[in-house]
């Protein structure tokens, strides 16, 4: 059994988390108020529950519209800023030692923003919460488009330009089902002419030919979630541990090749891509190797955080702690970073924490 002090302790590293669905329930109501923003609770805690209750409804779409909220307070740089800095010492009071956090800058334009005045603003807050972290920290960016919107490759030119002032990489998001990812093939292909990083948010809403489109067509580094490449994954359940198992082409080029799962177990329960934390397909996953990492998905809307991710499924698979270990390293050599910056944090602060807990 891992100790719940242990687990906040260990070392985590986090590859899919968004900056606007991790607010403090405290931060929505004042940055609210100061807007006139109409929220339907007046006090945080009842706040915070109505988030999870309103996003805990089994769909991606309805899942969606509690972002409502959180965009519309985070329409002017000093709000900005504020969510940043406050979401990067959360990560690191969690002991999350390195987090990518995406949003998409074309949502927070309303009051008159530009692009690059949100992505400074981000920055700004990033830097403020890494000096003012409990614990060290180091956060990036990750800009996202939106796969409904035409901005694909503004965005992406603009995850370029900032690739040496904290932006690591660029996504896209929103609802996957008559939004392939091939519609913004162009941005694709001009971040691969720019040796640029991307993920994909792929294979959660939607199947197989969701995930095959970003890797193969779109040339995906990561998956976004990914976590119905289980169903080109044949595998007998009755048998136990002996059970046959038989991966499909696509599955067995995802395992081979290494490419990344951006796991995000409790926000799949809640769009309805897993039934239980129990029969995720993170377990098999795991099992079978695929470079999985966990991942928080929305802090706020699913009230949760990476040591609770972990601490659910310790208890659904009897992970131990040479487990969360495997996860963190997996997630680290996932990252975005320089292969330099990833192997330092992997070796001087990772791997010594670990090998003093273990033995």
């Amino acid at each position: 059994m891992i100790r719940h002090e242990q687990l906040t302790a260990a070392p985590k590293v986090l590859l899919h988390d968004h900056l606007d669905g991790g607010l403090r329930p405290g931060t929505v109501l004042e940055l609210a108020g100061e807007l006139g923003h109409r929220l339907p609770r007046t006090d945080a805690d009842e706040l915070g529950e109505w988030f999870v209750e309103s996003a805990d409804s089994g769909s991606l779409e309805r899942y969606l519209e509690t972002f409502d909220h959180t965009v519309a307070v985070m329409q002017n740089a000093e709000a900005i800023r504020r969510v940043a800095s406050e979401c990067v010492q959360d990560l690191a009071a969690d002991g999350v030692v390195y987090a990518e956090i995406r949003y998409a800058p074309e949502q927070h334009l309303t009051a008159g923003l530009t692009l690059e005045q949100v992505v400074d603003a981000v920055r700004e807050g990033f830097e403020h919460g890494m000096a003012h972290a409990e614990r060290p920290i180091v956060a990036r960016q990750l800009l996202t488009a939106m796969r409904h919107k035409a901005r694909s490759m503004e965005i992406a030119e603009l995850a370029v330009a900032y690739r040496d002032s904290g932006v690591v990489g660029f996504d896209i998001a929103g609802a996957e089902a008559g939004y392939p990812p091939t519609r913004h093939l162009d941005a694709f292909e001009y971040l691969q002419r720019e040796n640029a990083h991307f993920t994909i948010h792929a294979g959660e809403a939607f199947g197989l030919p969701s995930i095959w489109q970003a890797i193969q067509w779109c040339g995906a580094d990561r998956l976004g979630h990914g976590v119905r490449i289980i169903d080109d994954i044949r595998y007998d359940e009755s048998a136990g541990d002996d059970g046959k198992v038989e991966l499909g082409r696509l599955a067995a080029y995802v395992r081979d090749q290494r490419i990344p799962l951006e796991m995000c177990p409790s926000s799949n329960l809640q769009t309805g891509a897993a039934d239980s934390i129990a029969r995720h397909p993170i377990g098999l996953l795991t099992k079978l190797r695929f470079r999985v990492t966990v991942n928080t998905d929305n802090r706020l809307m699913s009230g949760t955080s990476m040591s609770r991710e972990l601490a659910l499924l310790a208890d659904a698979f009897d992970y131990t702690l040479a487990d969360v270990r495997w996860f963190a390293i997996n997630a680290m050599k996932s990252a975005f970073l320089p292969f330099d910056e990833r192997l330092a944090i992997i070796d001087t602060v990772i791997k010594p924490w670990y090998a003093e807990q273990l033995g």
